[in-house]
């Protein structure tokens, strides 16, 4: 079951800024009323994608050897590299 929303007043949120982002950015979500009414939400930013780790591949997959990676193409490989796609 989700967790009840916390509620503060404008007032309440203008004293206490940097304690609500921090609850915020901690996966809390806030409401802030004025005038006893909900008028805006603190929410959490969504995760960051994660940074590319090199090598975490490694072992799993296998290339040909550089020299056939490096090589030139066939003449019908550069012709079909030529052709628009269908």
């Amino acid at each position: 079951m989700p967790e009840p929303l916390r509620t503060v007043n404008v007032h309440e949120a203008k004293t206490h800024f940097s304690r609500l982002i921090d609850a915020a950015h901690a996966g809390e979500t806030i409401v802030v009323a004025k005038g006893g009414r909900p008028w805006a939400q603190l929410v959490p930013l969504e995760p960051p994608i994660p940074r590319r780790q090199p090598g975490v591949l490694a072992g799993r997959i296998s290339l040909p050897a550089v020299e056939e990676l490096l090589a030139p193409l066939h003449a019908e490989e550069l012709a079909g590299l030529e052709q628009p796609l269908p």
